[in-house]
């Protein structure tokens, strides 16, 4: 989940009233089946079964399953910044808003852990075919760092930070849904890397130094 996105090829029409809603039967079938059984769980034809839509429309839609799970992950993202935003974090600074955001969709994820992982291992699996779904997925994760940073133009070097800090963000959730890392341990690591936000800062300009007054018989 990286901040920067890929060249985006054709837009795609919008979606009419009724493909949209569709859309949506189709995701929230793919969550109920990944919450309840995890990644082998999602059997696209499973999925066209709850959603009530033929397994060719299913295809249509979606490719694979991993097109599926990954275009899933994002629309989680997308409720949890809704929430988010009607609940920002109260933290003093960038970096402490930030950790709190994060620790808060982590523990969104952590109540879904079967969905948490199913949707994990797509992103792991996904191919340059699920690119665009991918840094969809990217760009929401960036939008809600931002947000809690409360920046709307970043520079370079915060978005690097904002990059490195999602990256850490993956990797803690893969390592805790492996076992290999607790919650507290993740939360250590999220506080730790939203620092470099403090890094990237720029500095307040700071005043010219008053011209020295000659000395006296120089």
């Amino acid at each position: 989940m990286t901040a920067e996105a890929k060249s985006a090829g054709p837009a795609s029409p919008p979606l009419t009233e009724r493909q949209e809603a569709r859309r949506r039967r189709i995701l929230h079938a793919s969550a109920q089946l990944a919450s309840r059984g995890g990644f082998d769980a999602v059997q696209m034809r499973e999925v066209a079964e709850a959603a009530g839509v033929a397994l060719g429309t299913l295809y249509r839609y979606f490719p694979s399953k991993i097109h599926l799970l990954v275009a899933t992950m994002q629309d989680q993202l997308q409720h949890m910044h809704t929430t988010l935003r009607k609940r920002p974090p109260a933290g003093d600074s960038a970096a402490e808003r930030v950790s709190e955001t994060l620790m808060r969709a982590f523990r969104a994820l952590q109540r879904e852990p079967h969905l948490a992982d199913a949707m994990v291992r797509a992103l792991t699996f996904a191919d340059r075919s699920v690119s665009p779904e991918v840094d969809t997925v990217s760009r929401q994760t960036t939008a809600i760092i931002l947000d809690a940073m409360g920046l709307e133009n970043p520079t370079p070097e915060q978005l690097s930070a904002v990059r490195v800090i999602e990256h850490t963000w993956h990797s803690a959730l893969i390592t805790w849904l492996s076992g290999r890392a607790s919650i507290a341990q993740v939360k250590i690591d999220i506080e730790t890397v939203c620092r470099l936000i403090d890094l990237t800062t720029p500095s307040a300009p700071t005043r010219p130094a008053a011209p020295r007054r000659a000395a006296r018989g120089a």
